[in-house]
């Protein structure tokens, strides 16, 4: 079996829906596009993506003589939605914390690797190091970017997290598919907050996700009110629109199994959570990245969106 085949393999069996491979290489185009979009201040006050700019665009620096990205999707797609009069929260937080269960795969992936190849060096990422995810999803013939931003996967939509192994291993490399957004501007229409400024340009500092994930301020700005819809905590909006994700089908993960408080918590479950029920019920999800004090301004926001 060759290396490629063999860590294809490797990814399904280790529970990713699909793994793509691209040669380590500078992103160019990518890099002229990141540098626009800072220089528009589009990611507001996330000032971490200012840092490590020259390793976002190559992963070399990275991983000292890196020559493949592996690419591996893992479909978050729950099998049970929300109560749809309580404050919605974004699919990808139903279940556990996605960084804890996918770097562990990760890691036994490499291992796995190393064992099969001898001294393999290599670095997994889930969405917490300076890698521009979507842009080697989209050299790894894993789907195209959409005119929401997200990677777009011909037979299974978008409702995936996207994970990277950078390796000096050297294997075969798949290419880039064909757009097939088409004339469809579904998710251009329906963002509340008219994010979406372009085909595939998202500006950060308007999404629903980064006022109520990403900013640490104590209040979310007024001219916001009334925007979020029913959204308090992360929004699929642009996704839910979106006709390719009628191919989405519910994943078999345990770990992404939708927590019963996500499914069924009313408004008043949420207004009478204390702090310390918040930390035992949502230790291991993302919803703890917003910490309660977050979660509650969240809430009032929602609230008074909703009470105008």
């Amino acid at each position: 079996m060759s290396p490629t085949r063999y860590i294809k393999q490797l990814a399904t069996t280790l529970g990713f829906d699909y793994c793509g491979i691209a040669e380590a290489t500078l992103l160019d185009d990518d890099a002229r596009r990141l540098e626009s979009w800072l220089n528009k201040g589009m990611h507001g006050n996330m000032q971490y993506m200012e840092n490590h700019f020259d390793k976002r665009i190559d992963p070399r620096k990275l991983v000292d003589g890196a020559k493949s990205v592996i690419t591996l999707l893992f479909n978050y797609y729950p099998s049970e939605q929300q109560r749809s009069d309580a404050p919605q929260i974004s699919k990808y937080a139903y279940g556990q914390d996605y960084h804890e269960v996918i770097r562990e795969r990760l890691k036994t992936m490499l291992a796995q690797m190393q064992e099969k190849f001898g001294q393999v060096q290599g670095r997994g990422f889930v969405d917490s190091a300076p890698v521009l995810e979507r842009a080697w999803a989209k050299r790894s013939g894993l789907g195209w970017i959409g005119k929401n931003g997200n990677l777009i996967h011909k037979q299974a939509g978008s409702f995936f997290f996207i994970a990277t192994l950078i390796t000096d291993l050297e294997l075969e490399y798949d290419g880039p598919v064909a757009d097939f957004c088409g004339t469809c501007t579904r998710c251009l229409d329906a963002c509340p907050t008219a994010a979406l400024v372009a085909p595939g340009v998202v500006d950060g500092s308007r999404c629903i996700s980064y006022f109520t994930i990403e900013l640490k301020e104590q209040l979310i700005p007024d001219q916001m009110q009334g925007k979020f819809e029913n959204w308090f905590f992360g929004c699929d909006t642009c996704q839910d629109v979106c006709p390719w994700n009628r191919f989405s089908k519910a994943n078999k993960e345990e770990a992404f199994t939708p927590l019963p408080a996500i499914l069924n918590f009313s408004t008043a479950d949420w207004e009478e959570m204390t702090e310390e029920s918040f930390k035992e019920i949502f230790r291991h999800s993302p919803l703890k990245r917003s910490k309660f004090a977050g979660i509650r301004r969240n809430l009032r926001f929602w609230q008074d969106g909703h009470s105008t």
